[in-house]
């Protein structure tokens, strides 16, 4: 997702504002542990502070398809990520004089961020957890 900063940097505008659907491609997805990304929006704007710094400030909501921890079935998850970042501080590709800049790598970056250790997909609780001469034992028992 590429911006064009031409704007910001002409003075022409105070900031630029980001409202876009995005979608992954699944090269990115096999490396983590999602199985999909649907409904990714994000949502926000970049602008000049005081300082003269880019900074970006964004909302991306999203829902997650994971696997359930207990049956492995694919599990919705609905996210929220707030993003506030200065652009030229952590991204060591920024350099002042440009005129675009690539925010979907900080977008993914976030996402995975959000991706809960453990998801139970509704239907696993009623999952079996006691039989004859057996039963599931967690941490949190003896």
């Amino acid at each position: 997702m590429i911006i064009d900063l031409t704007p910001l940097k002409s003075g022409i505008k105070d900031e630029i504002i980001i409202d876009e659907n995005l979608s992954f491609n699944e090269e990115d997805l096999k490396m983590t542990e999602l199985l999909d990304l649907k409904e990714v929006k994000a949502t926000g704007n970049i602008y000049i502070d005081s300082l003269d710094e880019y900074i970006l400030n964004l909302k991306v909501k999203g829902t997650m398809i994971l696997p359930c921890s207990r049956t492995l079935k694919p599990t919705e998850y609905k996210f929220t990520s707030e993003i506030e970042e200065n652009l030229e501080e952590n991204n060591e590709n920024f350099k002042k004089n440009q005129k675009t800049i690539d925010i979907l790598p900080i977008i993914w970056e976030n996402i995975l961020m959000e991706i809960p250790i453990r998801i139970i997909n509704p239907e696993a609780e009623e999952t079996k957890v006691k039989g004859d001469g057996w039963e599931l034992i967690t941490d949190s028992e003896n």
